[in-house]
């Protein structure tokens, strides 16, 4: 901004020089004027440039733990959704779950893809192929969130693909239940119960903090690092 203003300041002092050394009879150099006024609307545009928004996302760090098990991961999801499977938007998951630290540990969570006790005790039971739970071994738990994410997104609602997604992650990350009871709340709202942003993501069923780390959950997932590990190469389209 202060280039602009400063470039714009310098050429209309050029330009009452200009005037003048006209009316003392001082003929300017041929383009003198012209350059003048090219200098003028150069400080213009970039004292206007330099107030408009950017939509640049923030700098997303892949960490390199993520090169151990990308081949197991493409292998999984290329297993679960043929070729054309989200490989990145399933890293993007696994980032937000444990920054692929194999041996991360939450108050309730456990692993790579942080699965309750519970859960990945019962998750063989959709996913018979899974055999005995083992939340700390990397390629189990790399399966198992691959399997868990396509039995939910088998069951989820949604108008497009980033709907869906959406909503698949949403139960990933806090249940089927409150996700349906803030559809419902979005329905009874007028609002769609189809879409997510904008639409039930704003409806609350759960506690705040639970709500805010959901919603932060599915927003960072998609919108941010999903982009970040398709442009680091990664296999796969953004869903939003």
């Amino acid at each position: 901004m202060a280039f602009g203003i400063a470039l714009m300041l310098l050429s209309l002092l050029r330009m009452v020089y200009d005037i003048r050394q006209r009316r003392d009879g001082v003929v300017p150099k041929r383009g003198a004027w012209m350059r003048t006024w090219v200098m003028y609307w150069i400080g213009v545009v970039a004292f206007l440039g330099s107030g408009l928004p950017t939509n640049a996302a923030p700098a997303v760090h892949i960490p390199t733990s993520s090169v151990r098990y990308r081949v197991q991961l493409e292998r999984a999801a290329g297993s679960q959704w043929g070729i054309n499977a989200p490989v990145a938007r399933i890293a993007a998951q696994l980032h937000q779950e444990s920054g692929w630290n194999p041996q991360a540990r939450s108050v309730f969570a456990q692993g790579l893809s942080q699965f309750t006790p519970r859960t990945a005790a019962w998750i063989p039971e959709i996913c018979p192929s899974l055999g005995e739970p083992d939340p700390w071994d990397p390629a189990w738990s790399i399966h198992a969130a691959v399997c868990y994410d396509g039995w939910l997104l088998d069951r989820a609602p949604g108008t497009t693909t980033c709907d869906r997604w959406a909503m698949t992650l949403s139960a990933y990350n806090g249940g089927e239940v409150a996700r349906d009871r803030e559809r419902t709340a979005a329905y009874e709202a007028r609002d769609s119960p189809d879409r997510w942003f904008g639409q039930v993501e704003r409806y609350r069923s759960r506690s705040a903090a639970a709500w805010r780390e959901n919603r932060n959950y599915v927003r960072r997932i998609l919108l941010v690092l999903e982009p970040a590990y398709i442009t680091a190469g990664w296999p796969g389209t953004v869903a939003c």
